[in-house]
């Protein structure tokens, strides 16, 4: 068997994105596993996105049977990538091919940082452990049904209009960042499209905030925050309802998130507001 390698920047062009679905239908099927999420399946045919696949060839065939994809989600050149093999194809090594071809991308794009992600439990974990990564943390994917709910009536939810420094101790308490970290948060979510920052506003005086993010037919929620004096008074439930709502208007069926597995807190309200668990994916960072 002769395995031809290969790499493509996004975009790719349509007959590569069919191919590299087809191939993650068939590992779909077989491991019961929704590989589009950890693969950035919305960002391959994006013209804005960083990123590139490699792609694995049986030349004997002209089929593709492995694929790994790495994406800069948020602009710092830090990557996260994740690599699927053709069911019929596993233990051959083309694993590790695909792994070395990712490291010599990140090498040319002189990367910064990496985590790998994966879906696959305890066999996926073992693979990303021999390749010389450790684990770092997991993320559950939550999801609730878009539908039109009520949210608190003195509360105000509205686009952003420059509230940055408003935003900004926001932030700071949630996510532990710097002003600059919220410039650059607040320029990716106001200037990609199909994303949209919220900010809640209470007695004029903002209180929370939230991105909605666009992707086929759901909505994704990212960047949820209240400030840590106005926490618990429902103003992060009613932030998710908003984006339910938005959804729904939409005629949109799905609202999604991630949360780590260790905030505890921020589960139990994604809970409390009906959102289930559906999935789980592990990161680790290089060694």
């Amino acid at each position: 068997m002769n395995i031809f390698i290969m790499k493509a920047t996004y975009p790719i062009d349509g007959e590569t994105y069919q191919e590299v679905l087809q191939l993650l239908r068939k590992a779909e099927l077989e491991d019961k596993l929704n590989y589009k999420v950890v693969m950035n399946e919305s960002s391959w045919c994006n013209p804005d996105a960083y990123g590139f696949l490699v792609l694995a060839y049986d030349d004997d065939k002209d089929e593709l049977v492995g694929v790994a994809s790495a994406v800069d989600t948020m602009g710092f050149n830090t990557f996260e990538w994740s690599a699927v093999v053709a069911p019929m194809y596993r233990g051959m090594g083309i694993g590790k091919l695909l792994v070395g071809s990712i490291a010599t991308g990140f090498n040319e794009r002189n990367t910064v940082g990496e985590l790998a992600l994966t879906l696959n439990g305890d066999e996926g974990r073992k693979f990303i452990e021999e390749q010389g990564y450790e684990y770092s943390f997991s993320e559950a994917t939550l999801q609730a049904a878009a539908e039109y709910t009520d949210v608190l009536r003195d509360l105000t939810i509205r686009l952003y209009n420059g509230e940055r420094d408003a935003l900004v101790p926001i932030f700071e308490s949630a996510f532990d960042d710097t002003p600059e970290d919220t410039d650059h948060l607040i320029s990716t979510n106001t200037t990609t499209e199909g994303r949209v920052l919220w900010v809640a506003e209470k007695a004029g005086v903002v209180v929370g905030t939230v991105t909605s993010v666009e992707e086929n037919d759901v909505q994704w929620v990212t960047a949820l925050a209240v400030h840590p004096d106005f926490q618990r008074q429902g103003i992060g439930a009613a932030l998710l309802a908003w984006v339910k709502n938005v959804a729904s208007k939409k005629g949109q069926s799905t609202v999604l998130l991630d949360v780590e597995i260790e905030n505890e807190q921020a589960l139990s309200v994604y809970e409390r507001a009906g959102f289930s668990k559906i999935q789980q994916v592990d990161y680790f960072a290089k060694k």
